[in-house]
């Protein structure tokens, strides 16, 4: 392999800290910065508005944007608007000294050693460009920004979507073979397969139940090495 491609939640970092730090951060602060009206929310709730708008079924008023970006949390959608909105806040946390972002040890040291080896590094994740950089950027091993060329979050394209991958190999400027997927998810994993990519399944600690489905399974970036 030439390069890695890494999902966040469940491979490199532990679900517990999104699940259960990041997530009720966000959702505290959710309805002060709906009413706020800060320019800065603005593109976010536009988004929200729009994936509003295309929903069907038995949904919350829109109103300011709150009830809406509750109910998505809710359902754990991998809405745009709502990764956006959450990265903001996110960034506040970051800030001020009160969130840092929580990175398994295996993965800081796997990304030095494919930093000295020439191997190239790229995440993919449902959560905003913005808030994959504070996490790592902010992380309890370090500065790992500099280890990674790239991020992509959906404005990509969906996680489970071959065509999602064939354009992050693009983006790598490689054919989809010389690429590694890292994901806890089998069904992400199924779509890189699709696309061409080599794939791994991770089952760390706290991950939901998943079947490997002809991917390898690894357990730590340490057996990557």
């Amino acid at each position: 392999m030439r390069a890695v491609l890494t999902d966040i939640e469940g491979t490199t970092t532990p679900l517990s800290f999104v699940h259960d730090v990041l997530f009720p951060y966000a959702r505290r602060r959710l309805d002060a910065a709906c009413a706020s009206g800060e320019p800065r929310f603005a593109e976010a709730l536009r988004l929200l508005r729009d994936e509003h708008a295309a929903e069907a079924g038995d949904i919350p008023p829109f109103d300011d944007g709150a009830p809406y970006a509750h109910w998505l949390m809710d359902r754990d959608r991998k809405s745009t608007g709502l990764k956006m909105l959450q990265g903001i806040l996110w960034e506040d946390g970051y800030r001020a000294g009160e969130l840092r972002g929580q990175v398994w040890p295996d993965v800081a040291e796997a990304l030095r050693l494919w930093k000295e080896q020439g191997i190239r590094a790229r995440v993919f994740s449902s959560g905003s460009v913005l808030a994959q950089k504070l996490l790592f950027g902010h992380s309890d091993q370090g500065d790992l920004l500099p280890y990674f060329e790239g991020f992509h979050d959906t404005t990509t394209g969906p996680k489970q979507v071959a065509g999602s991958y064939t354009a992050i190999a693009a983006a790598f400027s490689l054919p989809p073979g010389e690429i590694l997927f890292l994901s806890d998810v089998t069904a992400e994993l199924d779509a890189a397969r699709e696309a061409g990519m080599a794939t791994g399944l991770f089952l760390r600690p706290g991950n939901r139940p998943a079947e490997p489905n002809g991917h390898a399974v690894y357990r730590s970036f340490a057996e990557l090495r």
